[in-house]
């Protein structure tokens, strides 16, 4: 089964991508998750990078917070989709991460989600894999439902108990 790396340059960027394996996981994607700082350890980063191929990963969700290279330096060295996930900063919002990670240059793209978007990023990853993958349509399609199917249930509880008692009961 094809595989998604999971890679984040400081495990404070974990809450963000655990969204992102959880919609894997639910999915029924495999993928591994590691921690590698691009700054801070380049030579483990490059042998992750060079080797993600061999392990069998066919998309790689890269999430970084400031500079935010991660995404950047995963697409330049590894041949298949790199996802990347610009982190909230508590400098610029996470602006900078999302300017570093969507400004590319020519040749090397890499997929932006939203700032803090890990489920996003797990959803992007699963349709790219889904293309050549017909079981994984079906589950991405009932997932798809699923949302639906949240969206017309809260719907109707509004439409049953009007405005201000819905908002009593959110809080």
């Amino acid at each position: 089964m094809a595989k998604v790396g999971i890679v984040m340059g400081s495990d404070s960027d974990m809450p963000v991508m655990a969204k992102a394996a959880e919609i894997l996981d639910k999915l029924g994607v495999e993928y591994e998750m590691t921690i590698i700082s691009a700054h801070r350890e380049p030579d483990i980063f490059f042998a992750w990078a060079k080797s993600a191929e061999e392990k069998g990963f066919k998309v790689i969700i890269a999430g970084a917070g400031k500079a935010a290279h991660l995404p950047g330096m995963c697409a330049a060295i590894f041949p298949l989709p790199v996802i990347g996930i610009p982190m909230k900063t508590s400098d610029l919002g996470g602006v900078d991460s999302l300017y570093s990670i969507v400004q590319m240059p020519s040749g090397i793209p890499v997929a932006t989600v939203a700032i803090n978007g890990g489920a996003n990023a797990g959803i992007l990853a699963a349709k790219i894999l889904a293309a050549s993958d017909e079981e994984l349509l079906g589950r991405l399609k009932a997932y798809s439902e699923e949302l639906k199917g949240d969206v017309v249930k809260k719907a109707q509880k509004l439409d049953e108990l009007g405005y201000k008692e819905y908002m009593a009961q959110m809080k």
